[in-house]
């Protein structure tokens, strides 16, 4: 997606973002597997819910500002949003 977008400096400033935040939610949610008590294991998995959030602002942020039409997101932003979503979960669900 990144490589396909203009070459703008909004675009350019956005399209980092994206990266650093969707690359982020991989890492962290591949070190919540690796926690060593439950406290860790929900403190890991909330940095991934936060990330995952991002993530989806900055999508959005593609969309508002003009840069890519909202209906060209449309499935980013499902998808995203489903992250999201299922991480949230898991999260409550380990903190109960």
């Amino acid at each position: 997606m990144s490589d396909a977008l203009p070459k703008t400096r909004a675009a350019n400033v956005i399209t980092n973002q994206i990266l650093r935040s969707a690359t982020s939610v991989a890492a962290n949610y591949r070190a919540v597997g690796r926690a060593r008590s439950r406290a860790e294991f929900v403190a890991k998995l909330g940095i991934v819910v936060e990330e995952a959030d991002e993530t989806v602002f900055w999508l959005e942020m593609l969309g508002d500002s003009g840069i890519v039409q909202r209906t060209k997101l449309s499935e980013l932003l499902d998808e995203a949003n489903q992250l999201v979503m299922i991480s949230a979960s898991r999260k409550t669900a380990q903190h109960e």
